[in-house]
């Protein structure tokens, strides 16, 4: 039992190395990875060497996949060069699995020792993220030792010999053994450099490795799929071809094995190397046998996976992929593309605010009620997708950006609740009593409502770029809008003084609306906030300034180290009642 556990033990120990690494590199190169990934699907082949680097990099074609599958949900890239990505990451790993086949004892402590010191002494630094990556790798050489380890004493019980006695050579049998244990294990590697051990120990022979081998790669690639299981159909596609290249390449290579084995029967490497390389070629061989195919699959997992219908529940949030929770920085990207489809809503909502406020359309205000539930829905998707990201995976720019998303979301949402009680209101005090504005008035609320819509659409301009100008523009719009609103009141007010009956009768509703509209603009200017305090160009508060600047000298409080001064000053200031 105990030797059992060790097993179980190594095969955990070598997932958190694994997951130990893949963060700690995101955390670093997250961004320009997923930069050089999309920009290197202009060819198959390029595609393909991408998808190679980053895995050997990350450590996990796992994580490739679902970063691509992602971007594919998202028709940032097409289905077939993603298919190219997908090869060179099963090579990638094929390769790490090589490299860690090899006596790298010595590299893990280094790895360790090096690693805890630069995370202990720089842990929020780049320096320090560098630090857990090689934490994480040390660990994954450590854990291939302790597999190692635990396996030999396994292999010389009775009882699994009479276990692995089982395995008569049967392909299929084999395979889908494999298969299930990888699927448990969440790990691939593991499970294949385990059959190196065993074919080393001669435990089971040559041939009943080269089943578990294939297994392992088809479990890999059915875990990939169970992964993105709850995504959108163009992610799904990904994976499922991903999943026929490993199954087409299966179907070929069986009837093959026994010429394959009697082929290295003939190299004088031991019965684990051979299983190591088998691993190697066979990922290869599906490489070069379907790079130049990638669009023919990706036809077939297109007509495997149709896209699904325009939604007609309007409420789902379409963006927030799941499977991308995993790389922090993705689900940021997804969030900022559903925040903006939010403010979608919320400019549909101020657009058709004018049409009730002119026409009194009772069925648009109903509509627009309605969307205002759409609203607050997608909010709270947002709001619970982006608590479910790691804090911890993200670097300082990204937590700013997920500290934005937040902001925006809640400004548009606050929006479209004062629109909706604006809606209420005009039914209530103007439709239902027969009311109208008067033209001027109407004029007045017209050319305000006009400036919010244009300050929405530079404000979601801001929250996609960043752009200083824009921004410091948008808080400019947030001053001229407020002189708009208080002339506007005060124009009003002289309408009333020479008894203007529309005026009168929705004089309440009116200075309710103006008011509204410049708390609309308050949220919406409040966007260039972040950008402006990132920038150092918005001060903190102007009130001390400008108290100061009305009071006199002698009325200008004394600094805290002059007593005398302060004395005198207390005589002389004001005393209000």
């Amino acid at each position: 039992m105990q030797i059992l556990l060790n097993l179980l033990a190594g095969v955990a120990l070598l997932v958190w190395g694994t997951h130990i690494v893949r963060t700690g590199i995101l955390r670093l190169w997250g961004g320009d990875l997923r930069r050089f990934l999309r920009q290197s699907v202009s060819s198959r082949h390029t595609a393909f060497f991408a998808g190679l680097g980053i895995t050997a990099l990350i450590q996990s074609s796992t994580a490739t996949a679902i970063m691509v599958a992602s971007f594919v949900g998202q028709g940032l890239i097409a289905t077939a060069p993603a298919l190219a990505v997908m090869l060179g990451a099963d090579v990638g790993t094929a390769l790490m699995t090589l490299v860690f086949s090899l006596d790298l004892s010595w590299l893990s402590p280094f790895f360790i020792v090096v690693g805890v010191t630069l995370f202990m002494r720089r842990e929020s630094t780049k320096v320090g993220r560098f630090g857990r990556a090689l934490i994480g790798l040390g660990l994954i050489i450590l854990a291939l030792q302790l597999i190692v380890l635990a396996a030999r004493p396994l292999t010389q019980a009775a009882g699994v010999k009479v276990i692995f006695a089982s395995l008569t050579g049967d392909v299929l049998l084999d395979m889908l053994v494999a298969a299930l244990f990888t699927m448990v294990s969440y790990y691939s590697l593991g499970v294949l450099l385990l059959t190196a051990t065993l074919a080393t120990s001669k435990v089971i022979s040559l041939h009943i490795a080269m089943g578990l081998v294939l297994g392992a790669n088809l479990g890999s690639g059915v875990l990939a799929m169970l992964n993105t299981f709850a995504s959108s159909p163009e992610t799904r596609r990904v994976t499922l071809g991903n999943l026929l290249f490993r199954l087409i390449g299966c179907v070929v290579i069986v009837p093959l094995l026994p010429y394959i084995e009697e082929w290295m029967a003939l190299a004088s490497f031991s019965d684990g190397q051979m299983v190591v390389y088998f691993h190697l070629l066979f990922n290869i061989a599906i490489a070069v046998g379907f790079l130049f195919f990638t669009e023919k699959i990706a036809h077939i997992a297109e007509r495997m996976l149709p896209s699904r219908p325009a939604a007609d529940d309007p409420a789902k949030a379409r963006y927030l992929d799941a499977s991308a929770l995993d790389s922090p920085a993705l689900a940021i990207g997804n969030a900022a593309r559903e925040a903006v489809r939010l403010a979608d809503f919320i400019e549909q909502m101020l657009a058709g605010m004018i049409t009730v406020l002119k026409n009194n359309d009772r069925l648009l205000a109903s509509k627009l009620r309605k969307m205002d539930d759409v609203v607050d829905d997608l909010y709270t998707a947002i709001k619970l997708y982006l608590t479910q990201v790691s804090r911890e995976a993200l670097d300082d720019r990204e937590g700013r950006r997920w500290a934005d998303i937040v902001s925006f979301t809640i400004n548009m949402e606050q929006v479209g609740d004062i629109i909706e009680r604006i809606i209420t209101d005009v039914e209530e005090k103007k439709i239902e009593k027969g009311r109208s504005f008067s033209e001027a008035g109407m004029q007045e609320i017209a050319d305000l409502h006009g400036r919010l819509l244009a300050n929405l659409r530079l404000g979601m301009s801001v929250f996609l770029h960043g752009d200083l100008a824009s921004a410091q523009r948008l808080l400019a719009e947030k001053v001229l809008f407020r002189d708009l609103e208080r002339a506007y009141a005060e124009s009003h007010i002289e309408r009333l003084t020479s008894n203007t009956m529309q005026s009168i009768e929705t004089s309440s509703l009116h200075l309710d609306l103006i008011s509204d509209l410049k708390r609309i603009n308050s949220h919406i200017c409040s966007i260039a906030y972040p950008i402006l305090e990132q920038a150092g160009v918005l001060a903190k508060t102007r009130l001390k300034e400008a108290v100061e600047a009305e009071l006199k000298p002698s009325q200008v409080p004394p600094t805290s180290d002059d007593s005398t001064g302060k004395a005198e000053w207390q005589k002389r200031k004001p005393h209000t009642a």
